[in-house]
Order: C-alpha cells, then sequence, then structure tokens
C-alpha cells in the first residue's frame, strides 16, 4: 500500500514522545549527513535529545566543510555513552551496511538502497530515489517546515552529490525536492563546501596514483597500499574518471582489517554494484548503485587468495576478478 507523504510523515512522528533520546548514527557522506540534520529537525521539540553521530572517520574535504560550515553538530560514534540513548534511527543505510548498526535495535529506517527488509518498527525504503535527501525534503513539505539557509543548503548538496547531478539514477521526485530546496539554499556557501580544498597529505597517494595507474579496456586501476582514510580511495576514483575515454575507476587500498576497493563508472550499460558484488562479495560487504559502488573484503579472509603485501600482485588480482564479470553487468543487474 502506497501513502501519502503526510501519512508516512504522520506515522513516523507518532513513533516518538518527549521521552525519548534518539541516536542518529550515520556513515557520513553529504546525503547521509543531510539528511540527519531534516530528521534532527523534524524531531524538534518532539523528544528529548537527538545526537548525529559518525561511525566513519570523516577525512574528505567537502564533508569536513559541510560539517563545519552548516554547523551540523556531529560527534564521533566512539565518544558516544549509547546508554543515553533509547532509540536509533538510520538515515541512508540499513543494518547490513556497518557492523555497528547491526548490534543497534533501531527503530526507524529511512533510505534509498535496494530493500533488505529490516525488521523495524518504522520503514521508508525507496530504491528508485537518487538520494534520502529528497525524500527527507518531502517530509519537511508535509511537516509545512520551511528549512533554514544550512539545512536547505545540506539538502541541496546530498541530492547533487548522490545523483552525480542528475547524471545517475533519480526520479521525477528528485528533481521536485532539489527545485524546492534551491529557493531556500545558499549557493555562494555550497560552492564553497564543493571546492573544499585537498589536504596536503593527500597529495602523495595522487602522486603514487598517477605514477602506477594501469589501464585495461577503458578501465582505469589503481592500488594504493595502506591509506589514512577509505576516502581518499573515493576522491582518486573520481579524479581518474576525468582521464580521456575512460569507462571505468577502480581505486583500491588498505585500510584497518581491509581491503576497501571503490568503483566510478559513466553509467552507461554498465552496474558498478553487481559489478563490486559479483567479484568481491565472497570476501566481505559489497554493492551500490549503477554508477558508484564499494567492497570491503576482510584481510583475513583473503590471506591464502593474494600476498597483499605486493601491489603488482593486488592489482593484478583486483584485475582479473573485475574484468571477469565487468563486461558480463548490464543495466538490467540489481546492484546490492
Amino acid at each position: 500500500m502506497s501513502f501519502s507523504a503526510r501519512e508516512k510523515l504522520r506515522r513516523f512522528l507518532d513513533l516518538f514522545s518527549g521521552e525519548d533520546h534518539v541516536l542518529l548514527p550515520i556513515v557520513a557522506d553529504p546525503d547521509a549527513i543531510a539528511s540527519a540534520m531534516a530528521v534532527k529537525r523534524l524531531l524538534w521539540r518532539k523528544v528529548s535529545s537527538v545526537t548525529i553521530a559518525n561511525v566513519n572517520k570523516i577525512s574528505r574535504p567537502d564533508n569536513l566543510a559541510m560539517v563545519r560550515l552548516l554547523s551540523v553538530g556531529m560527534v564521533p560514534y566512539s565518544q558516544v555513552d549509547s546508554s543515553r540513548h533509547n532509540c536509533v534511527i538510520l538515515v541512508d543505510a540499513q543494518p547490513n551496511h556497518h557492523p555497528v548498526f547491526e548490534n543497534l535495535k533501531i527503530r526507524a529506517i529511512l533510505d534509498h538502497h535496494p530493500n533488505t527488509n529490516p525488521q523495524v518498527d518504522f520503514a521508508d525504503i525507496r530504491p528508485d530515489y537518487g538520494a534520502v535527501s529528497s525524500m527527507l525534503t518531502e517530509y519537511l513539505k508535509a511537516a509545512r517546515i520551511k528549512p533554514s539557509s544550512k539545512l536547505a543548503t545540506g539538502l541541496y548538496l546530498g541530492i547533487k552529490t548522490d545523483t552525480a547531478n542528475f547524471e545517475r539514477q533519480a526520479l521525477m521526485e528528485d528533481v521536485r525536492a532539489f527545485q524546492f530546496l534551491f529557493r531556500h539554499t545558499n549557493t555562494a556557501l555550497a560552492r564553497r563546501i564543493e571546492q573544499a580544498e585537498i589536504k596536503r597529505g593527500f597529495l602523495k597517494f595522487y602522486l603514487k596514483a598517477i605514477e602506477s595507474y594501469k589501464i585495461r579496456k577503458a578501465r582505469c586501476y589503481v592500488h594504493l597500499d595502506q591509506v589514512p582514510s577509505p576516502d581518499l580511495c573515493v576522491l582518486i576514483a573520481d579524479f581518474f574518471m576525468h582521464l580521456d575515454s575512460i569507462t571505468w575507476s577502480i581505486v583500491s587500498g588498505i585500510y584497518q582489517d581491509r581491503l576497501i576497493v571503490i568503483f566510478r563508472n559513466d553509467g552507461l550499460r554498465k552496474n558498478a554494484g553487481l559489478v563490486a558484488r559479483e567479484s568481491f562479495g565472497p570476501w566481505g560487504k559489497a554493492g551500490g548503485h549503477k554508477s558508484a559502488a564499494r567492497a570491503e573484503a576482510v584481510l583475513e579472509q583473503l590471506k591464502d587468495e593474494i600476498n597483499l603485501n605486493d601491489s603488482q600482485l593486488v592489482v593484478r588480482w583486483i584485475i582479473r576478478r573485475v574484468e571477469k564479470r565487468a563486461t558480463y553487468a548490464r543495466a538490467g543487474g540489481t546492484a546490492q
């Protein structure tokens, strides 16, 4: 049964009372950050408190700038006393998206990834939407809340980022949300966030990538060895998509106990999420969207598969696995 935006809002708000202390743990990116901000605004005066907590280390310049310039008030999850919160809401995620989420008692989920049918009191999951920020904009409109300039700017960036300026999957609902937000957005502030400076410490990784990249069948491969953050792999994967004639960018690095592999492509007749899942799913978590995806393979499970201390061997192993599947992963596949 399909419910109107106003009915969904009512069902969502009915879950909470003034006694609730809400925790919003997120894997921080523009869509998740903005969506968490919107939920916090919706619950203002409805609950006792709302805490937004990032479970990942934030290192991407645009994400850091977004948190700072929009005054998000976010804290690292490691600093949160979970005993002080009796209610958890997930945005832009489901329980299987991060190990932290799997151990939480979740009351509500607002997401646009493929539906894993989580057992929660309230789930609004719309895989066809380009961004959760679009969904939260509908909730704000149903609540007759005019978003502040900072909230509108965050949601505007959330939609821009997750739809890649509407080059990735998007619905007319995403367009309508974007048009509504544009009237309230501080575009100068949005531009400052989008053009945030790259950390000087990252330059050596760009140099390594430029000196070592390999191209096979219009696919660019880079392995960075140990990285200070998975976000660095994302930045470099986006960077290489600007190369002439490149249709795929696959960038990997080792972070803590996992091999991180980031996928980007031009979105034409290819499914990055399906390639990620079929190439690396046996060793960890993998999936994503048609033109952007991610895999996290557990190093312990890879020790008999590949020598992770030899960069050349790692790149060859990744190439073999991706090349075997990318040819067959067409748009008709279902990314998870």
